[in-house]
């Protein structure tokens, strides 16, 4: 719960207005409130901390609600001194102030400025530089602006925010020390709590805050970005939602809700801080996925991809020499292989299925000679053949299993189910169950 925010030369309405808009920041702000005078304020305060941890809006909210003349400044956008001192004579007091600037203005021709102004329309209240993304220490040393705009008049304060310790904008001549305040991380029930806030109104409250629950359970070791999670909860809230807009659960329903979500949002984690599509472009993604599953029944989705004809027996080849034991091939593929007693064929212990043990590699000669074997006609080693093989590494349907340098004799596993081999095999008339191991 927000606490009422005490200070007695400001409004309590506007003050409890800012507790609101700055939950679980409380503390930073009732510190920054008492270091803020209306009269008299401390002249420099270096506010740091991690991305995304309130810092800017937090000063932005006081500012704002309490009226406070104020200007912000961007250490990013303002490229130059010359552009800094032209942006907070321009906010003070207008196009004519920053028009008395030199070319290449120096710190002293601003203080000179900025002082005269101050003598013709001197300030009621204390006025406020706000120097955000103070991200490049060698501008705010070398250039010493940050430091010395503390002591451009008495009646200022200058308030940096950055990500950076104050140690690495220190000069090595010395300046005014500025006060040091950290804003932490958010901690996992703070994220809970700020997050809970931007619940959709058509779903109870109780509701949303089981579903970032869950958001922060799968992506809070990998991502504590208060804005990344944000986006994350507004991205996959619709598809959390599908079981209720269908009648197929309720909202006390949590098992069935986080079952239908917990396939997206692993694949939502592959693409944490990337933001390499669109939102639109996420949902149309996941929505054509979902028609390709549903259409292909069990089978892999490269079932669909059509590969040239030598390919598929390779690919047969490969299949065969993963889950056969090289000791069966002449059981197999020789024509001419004479008697082989059953009792020798099959060992006597040997009762555990090679598909449960999953595909072993192979040598590269070994899926060749599979490969001319199986084949209906004739077929040269040739460079085509061996591109085939390069293609099959590349849409992942073989994997290498030895290292890229061992060209002598490179190792290979088959990557595709039996379903799927199935299908490959149906579309060459080939009926590769009579040539499993398993299946004898």
């Amino acid at each position: 719960m927000t606490g009422p925010l005490q200070h007695p030369g400001y409004d309590e309405e506007k003050l409890r207005k800012i507790a609101e808009l700055l939950p679980c920041r409380e503390v930073q702000a009732e510190l920054l409130l008492s270091l803020m005078g209306q009269h008299r304020s401390y002249p420099a305060i270096f506010i740091y901390g991690h991305r995304a941890s309130g810092k800017s809006h937090t000063i932005n909210m006081i500012m704002k609600e309490l009226e406070l003349p104020h200007v912000m400044v961007s250490c990013v956008e303002c490229l130059s001194v010359a552009l800094l001192f032209e942006q907070v004579l321009l906010s003070f007091f207008g196009a004519d102030a920053a028009a008395l600037l030199p070319r290449g203005p120096s710190l002293s021709d601003f203080v000179r400025i900025y002082r005269q102004q101050c003598s013709d329309s001197p300030a009621k209240q204390t006025r406020y530089i706000v120097s955000a993304k103070c991200l490049s220490a060698a501008f705010s040393a070398n250039n010493g602006i940050s430091p010395c705009f503390a002591q451009v008049e008495d009646n200022v304060s200058v308030i940096l925010l950055s990500e950076i310790v104050w140690d690495k904008f220190r000069p090595n001549t010395g300046c005014f020390e500025p006060l040091l305040l950290h804003f932490s991380d958010y901690s996992k029930g703070e994220l809970q709590q700020i997050l809970s806030k931007d619940r959709h109104p058509s779903y109870s409250a109780e509701f949303y805050s089981s579903y970032i629950n869950i958001l922060l359970g799968v992506f809070y070791s990998v991502c504590r970005d208060l804005r990344e999670l944000r986006h994350l909860a507004a991205l996959n809230f619709s598809k959390f939602c599908e079981p209720l807009e269908e009648g197929k659960a309720k909202e006390s329903d949590t098992h069935k809700l986080w079952r239908n979500i917990e396939p997206h949002l692993k694949k939502a984690m592959r693409t944490v801080y990337l933001r390499e599509v669109s939102s639109l472009q996420w949902e149309k993604m996941q929505e054509m996925e979902e028609k390709e599953a549903g259409a292909v029944r069990g089978l892999s989705a490269h079932t669909h991809v059509e590969l040239p004809y030598y390919s598929k027996f390779l690919l047969i080849a490969a299949y065969l020499a993963s889950y056969n034991p090289a000791r069966t091939d002449k059981r197999f593929f020789v024509k001419h292989h004479g008697k082989i007693k059953k009792t020798n064929f099959l060992k006597k212990n040997e009762k555990t299925s090679n598909h449960l043990l999953g595909p072993k590699p192979f040598p590269l000669d070994r899926m060749l000679a599979i490969f001319h074997s199986v084949v209906d006609s004739r077929v040269a080693p040739s460079a085509s053949i061996f591109s085939q093989i390069s293609s099959l590494v590349t849409l992942q349907l073989l994997n290498q299993a030895s290292h890229d340098d061992q060209l002598d004799a490179p190792k290979y596993k088959c990557a595709v189910s039996m379903d799927f081999i199935c299908a490959i095999s149906r579309t060459v008339n080939f009926d590769i169950v009579k040539y499993l191991y398993d299946f004898l």
